[in-house]
This record gives C-alpha cells, structure tokens and sequence, in this order.
C-alpha cells in the first residue's frame, strides 16, 4: 500500500507520497512514486501513483520514453494540464489492457493503479487532478483542494482542519507532514523516507523537493511536538459535569 497527497492553494502546492512498497511482510521495498515534468519557464508537473508498481512504472516509463524521443504529442508539449491527465488515463488503461491479456485474466485486479498531476503551464493557472483507473479524472477545487491516494483515512482528518484553499503553503506543508506522520504510526504498510515537493505558483520552477527520512530533524520535531500538544491538550479539555456519564 502507499500513502499520497497533493494540495492545491492559492498561492502554490504541495505534493508528498511515500515510497514504501510491501507484498507481505518479508518482501518490503523502497520505491519513488512522485515523478516530475516539465520546462523550466515554461511548464511544471508533478505526477505520483499508487497500487499496482509494474502498472505505475510502465506509465512512468512511457511518458519518458515520448519525451525522450520526441514524440508527439508528450507531457512536456500538451496544451493543457486536462490534456496531460487525459494521456496519462489512456496510457495506463492501454498498459493494464495489455496485462490483462497477457495473463489472461478476466478482471483488472492486480493490475490496477491510480494517479495524481498536479502543476501549471506558461498563462494558465494551476490545476490538480486525480486519475482513476478507468482513465477518467476530476479536478480540484477552491472547495476541495486537495486529493490523496493510498491509504488517506488516517492522515484526512488533519488536512480537513487545517487546510483550505487560502491556507499558506508552508502551513499546509506542516500540515501534509503530520498526515504523513498519523499514518505512519497506524499502518504498517506506509513507511519513510517520505518525498515532498513544494511549488510556488507562477514561478514555472522546477523545485528540487527533499526527501525526508527518520534522521531529518525538522520532521522529527514536528512530530514530537504535536504530539507533545494532543497530549497536553486532551488533558487541558474542561472536565465532565457532576452526573454526566450517570445521565
């Protein structure tokens, strides 16, 4: 399983995924499923995946192969962030069709992967998408900026009370981190190192982004004092009235 999330805001984005894939416990690897595209001054993507990693390879390798020999259309001359997640969607049902066939298998099972792509193009404003296996998408917005992939139950809570589409990048990026952290501690199959991106809109850079694992010092000590404060805070929480578990 993985863990995802991008956030769309209104004065930039934020993009994490984890990288720990698991087909039980003894085969538990490390793998990058947040990938980037794109010109600097021109053009900025960011596409990441879970489920099915042969499935989310071969798209990632596809579209680089298209770049590389300058196929067209690639990610890198769509017109539009739409037309980008619409290739993406071909590109995957086109790579689980021909697995399925190959194995012969009646449904998509095993084959199955989901995307996010998240950035901005030269003149146009910054768009998010999540991919569904079927090929199609939906857009976020204002009212819901953000998309997660993966297991998300147990990192959404935080960004449903933290994030908005007027929230600070930075501020969300805190928030994205302690997501990552509350799923971390209750599922076993999302695991560090942990690779974020942040984008400032308009500024068509491509971000260098950081990996972030057990050692980094700065999420370690976000973790540690939130969890500092849930402690201190559910103690401060005003006592229950004489007779109210009575009642």
């Amino acid at each position: 399983m993985t863990y995802c999330a991008a956030i769309r805001l209104k004065d930039g984005m934020v993009f994490a995924s984890d990288t720990r894939t698991n087909a039980g416990v003894d085969h538990i690897s490390t793998f990058k499923k947040i990938y980037q595209y794109g010109i600097e001054g021109e053009r900025f993507i960011v596409l990441q995946t879970a489920g099915s990693l042969a499935t989310s390879q071969a798209v990632f390798t596809k579209l680089q192969n298209d770049i590389d020999q300058r196929a067209e259309p690639n990610i890198n001359t769509v017109i539009t962030l739409f037309d980008a997640a619409q290739m993406v969607g071909e590109c995957m049902r086109s790579i689980m069709n021909h697995a399925k066939s190959v194995a012969n298998a009646s449904t998509d099972g095993a084959f199955t992967s989901s995307f996010m792509l998240g950035g901005q193009i030269k003149g146009q404003s910054p768009e998010l998408y999540r991919i569904y296996p079927e090929g199609n998408c939906i857009r976020a917005t204002e009212d819901t900026p953000f998309f997660q992939l993966g297991e998300s139950k147990y990192g959404k809570p935080i960004l449903d009370r933290s994030v908005s589409y007027a929230t600070d990048p930075r501020h969300a990026a805190r928030a994205l981190m302690l997501s990552f952290d509350s799923t971390i501690h209750s599922n076993l199959s999302v695991g560090m190192p942990i690779d974020f991106l942040l984008y400032e809109n308009d500024s068509l850079k491509l971000p260098k982004g950081r990996r972030i694992d057990d050692n980094d010092e700065y999420f370690n000590t976000i973790r540690h004092q939130w969890s500092e404060a849930l402690r201190r805070t559910l103690v401060e929480l005003p006592k229950a009235p004489d007779g109210y578990w009575d009642s």
